[in-house]
């Protein structure tokens, strides 16, 4: 076995869940999910893996821990905190493959920009000459956006400060599963009260493993977002102004993005361009929304974004909306 205990059992700091009670065979729940990684890129791995069981109820059955030891640099120490001695004598990823997948197996995963999290571990068991046994995930980010939750930022301490959850260390993978746990709970109960359909998304398996690639950068790295521009048609419809949370995009908005994305950035862009959204290289008072997978990174887009109050979301919220993008009110695209 090369879970870990959590570091919150016990007189020392008492998990704030129920106890935990053995899941029936037949609950069909959710495995609340966080990774700590190499960094953002394809080519990057995941150092640590955190994991809280819920029943269909939201209730834990559950929860599981492990460092991974990536057979490479740690990457961003300062904020993961694991360094290479750390993860010197930690299991390796495909050792730990098949107790993860007893964990995740017949559940829905959840996770905050769930499309981050899927890819990466999606990848680690494509390595490891196995798929990973979720069909379908669940993104925080998208639900609380669907919910109307009033929150000032996509951010996972926002969210869960909305529901009063305790962060007790930030980009620990156990203690960033167990917060957003806390905050699925409700949010679900909400969702079901209001009758929400949960906005659950198919789990494809990555086969684009990045192996020929140079490293990433690491989060937080000036040079993160960078990215050669490539020279695209003007954009037919005039910009309608900014987004709003809870209201579908609408054709003409520009729409900036920064840092690292599990969706190859140019397919992201044609997929919005199509949808008739303009692709901005800078963030101005006419950005309409800003799609970050680090809305707290210093990145001159994230910072501007920040200063000026521009709507951000994550990479997999930005799908989601893509799916249904609303024709521009004042222009028909025959008229262009």
């Amino acid at each position: 076995m090369h879970a870990i205990q959590s570091p919150w059992d016990g007189p020392a700091g008492p998990t704030p869940f129920p106890a935990p009670r053995p899941a029936a065979e037949s609950d069909a729940g959710f495995a609340v999910v966080d990774v700590e990684t190499t960094g953002l890129g394809r080519s990057d791995r995941v150092v640590s893996v955190g994991v809280y069981q819920l029943d269909a109820q939201g209730e834990v059955t559950g929860h599981w821990y492990t460092l991974v030891n990536p057979d490479r640099d740690p990457g961003p120490v300062w904020i993961h905190g694991l360094t290479s001695a750390m993860l010197a004598d930690a299991p390796s990823f495909p050792e730990i493959a098949g107790e993860l997948a007893e964990k995740l197996r017949g559940r829905v995963m959840v996770a905050h920009n769930a499309l981050f999290d899927w890819n990466m571990l999606s990848r680690e068991f494509s390595r490891a000459g196995l798929s990973a046994p979720v069909d379908q995930r669940l993104c925080t980010m998208v639900l609380s956006r669907d919910l109307g939750l009033p929150l000032p930022n996509g951010k996972l301490s926002s969210l869960v400060a909305h529901f009063g959850v305790q962060q007790r260390q930030a980009h620990n993978a156990l203690d960033d599963a167990r917060v957003l746990a806390e905050a699925f709970r409700p949010s679900l109960q909400l969702a079901r009260q209001v009758g929400l359909t949960l906005p659950l998304t198919t789990c494809v398996a990555v086969t684009d493993l990045g192996e020929g690639d140079p490293p990433a950068p690491a989060r937080g790295s000036w040079s993160a977002s960078y990215r050669p521009s490539r020279k695209r048609p003007a954009c037919p419809y005039p910009n309608p102004g900014r987004w709003a949370d809870g209201s579908p995009l609408v054709q003409g908005m520009r729409v900036a993005i920064t840092g690292d994305t599990a969706t190859e950035r140019e397919l992201l862009e044609d997929r919005a361009v199509e949808a008739g959204l303009h692709i901005a290289t800078s963030v101005s008072r006419l950005t309409s929304l800003l799609v970050t997978n680090e809305p707290g990174s210093w990145s001159g887009k994230a910072r501007k974004a920040r200063d000026l109050g521009t709507p951000v979301v994550g990479e997999d919220a930005f799908l989601q909306l893509l799916r249904e993008v609303a024709p521009h009110p004042g222009v028909r695209a025959a008229d262009v």
